[in-house]
């Protein structure tokens, strides 16, 4: 998933290996390094071709992965488009919820409370 040139020759003989070996595997590469392109340069405005493209003809699990991205195409144009991201805060979810896990059925909400506003202000 790399971009090509960061490839070492040796990857990069290896990958033209598997890729000359099955078309499919050539298919999903493209279209997976174009999405990556799509996500690395925020070019929301292209994905609505791209889903196209793998629905057209990449193999099953990809087509699988765009008709999901088309269910919700609003959504992720958004996030591919937009600079703002919910990632902090997806964060910090994540961490309560470790906390949470890790204490259950050992303390109290106080103590979980606690430990989540030490953290927040340490």
């Amino acid at each position: 998933m790399r971009p090509r040139e960061t490839l070492t020759d040796k990857q990069d003989k290896r990958l033209l290996e598997v890729r000359l070996a099955c078309p499919d595997i050539t298919r999903a590469c493209d279209l997976a390094r174009a999405f990556a392109d799509l996500v690395r340069h925020r070019r929301g405005h292209l994905l609505l071709e791209w889903i196209r493209q793998a629905e057209q003809d990449a193999p099953k699990p990809m087509q699988g992965f765009a008709g999901f991205l088309r269910q919700d195409l609003g959504a992720v144009t958004a996030g591919l488009t937009l600079s703002w991201s919910s990632g902090v805060v997806e964060g910090h979810v994540n961490r309560v919820k470790t906390l949470k896990r890790a204490m259950y059925g050992r303390a109290s909400f106080e103590l979980l409370r606690t430990r989540i506003l030490t953290r927040l202000e340490g």
